[in-house]
């Protein structure tokens, strides 16, 4: 990236697309503030205008990645429509595409370490993509009533689900772990634990 990112202002940006590469080339933790700096193109004491350590860089990169991460879930989502069944298992898949195409931002929301609790804008924009799940949970009930969990668990289960089809299923070389692909893996496990609390029929 060249050097002239930042005097344009955009030396924040800058280190988080910068980090976005290291995080994916090296992990959350395979990488120095320096390094960031490096491949911004800017001193290594630049970043410190912006980010007290390393840390909280990390932790903007996370807030960035859970603000597309619940742009992507409410477009996925739109309203509950044509079906909430249809929109909440299209969430799914949403979930699975932005692990895939934004690998970088993932791992730093899920795998980094950081603490969420400690950062009141990342819990911010955490809580806004949960939130898009427990809005689908719920529409899920209206052409079903009846005693169910808190919508709240259904969403953290399903989410649940998703990071582990990720983890297992969703790396590597496809059919590696399994011959069915992720997607139908993740879509299928969220039918049957829907079926078995009996928000959609047998």
């Amino acid at each position: 990236m060249a050097r002239s990112s930042y005097h344009h202002g955009n030396l924040r940006q800058a280190l988080v697309e910068a980090t976005v590469k290291l995080i994916e080339d090296s992990g959350p933790q395979g990488f120095t503030l320096a390094e960031a700096a490096r491949l911004a193109g800017v001193s290594a004491a630049a970043p410190y205008r912006h980010f007290a350590g390393r840390d909280e860089l990390l932790e903007e990169v996370a807030r960035q990645g859970f603000e597309e991460f619940a742009d992507r879930l409410e477009a996925a989502f739109d309203d509950g429509r044509p079906r909430p069944l249809t929109a909440f298992l299209r969430m799914g898949q949403a979930y699975l595409a932005f692990a895939a195409e934004r690998r970088g931002f993932y791992i730093a929301m899920f795998e980094s370490g950081i603490s969420i609790a400690g950062n009141s804008a990342l819990q911010q924009a955490s809580e806004r993509a949960r939130g898009v799940l427990v809005r689908g949970a719920e529409s899920l009930f209206v052409a079903r009533p009846g005693p169910r969990p808190p919508a709240g668990m259904i969403a953290d289960h399903i989410w649940a689900l998703s990071h582990g089809v990720v983890e297992l299923f969703g790396r590597g070389k496809p059919g590696a772990r399994s011959p069915i692909a992720p997607a139908d893996m993740l879509e299928s496990g969220a039918l049957i634990y829907l079926r078995g609390l009996g928000i959609i029929p047998d």
